[in-house]
């Protein structure tokens, strides 16, 4: 495995090595002794698993509090995957950064705490799975805009965004500012 840093300070892609043949193909996606080598040292406690169509926007999503870390992989399908910084103080706080994830491709994209999590779907149907490194509190559940302006993330063109109702009310990430985690340097 290859572990790509972003731009954004603790944000990371995961290029797994694949293995294929006329059968298929074989890919290890998670050792944890290596991804601990690589600065990721929480505990992935919780997997989920969504099915999108095409144009689909899922986010921005992120947990209240201490957070919650994320490993996102598109296991069928192409979704265009995204992560923006919301630690109060932090040099790139706001900043965003996209990554092509594939069924074929088996990137994946290590969301850290205090980073908002997004999709949009970019294939006819996308397969998503993540794991993360707390459990699920609707109480912490939060989100922000996902065409927030002052944000400004690039969502792919040509498509008819799909959104839910709570991604589609959800406020400016300025109006979160107090619910926001705060840089540690």
């Amino acid at each position: 495995m290859e572990f790509l840093p972003s731009r954004l300070q603790g944000a990371m892609l995961i290029v797994p090595d694949i293995h294929r043949d006329d059968r298929g193909l074989f890919a290890e996606t998670y050792r944890r002794s290596d991804f601990s080598e690589a600065g990721m040292t929480e505990e992935m406690i919780q997997t989920n698993h969504s099915r999108s169509g095409r144009g689909v926007v899922r986010g921005m999503h992120f947990a209240a509090g201490p957070g919650v870390s994320k490993l996102i992989r598109c296991v069928y399908g192409e979704i265009v995957d995204f992560v923006v910084d919301i630690r109060r103080g932090s040099p790139t706080f706001g900043g965003w950064e996209g990554f092509e994830l594939t069924g074929e491709n088996l990137h994946q994209v290590y969301c850290p705490a205090g980073f908002a999590h997004g999709f949009c779907v970019t294939s006819e149907t996308a397969d998503v799975t993540y794991a993360q490194s707390g459990y699920y509190d609707p109480d912490l559940d939060l989100s922000f805009a996902y065409d927030d302006p002052n944000v400004g993330i690039e969502w792919p063109g040509g498509l008819d965004l799909v959104t839910s109702p709570r991604d589609a009310a959800a406020p400016k990430l300025s109006e979160l500012a107090d619910r926001l985690p705060a840089y540690d340097g």
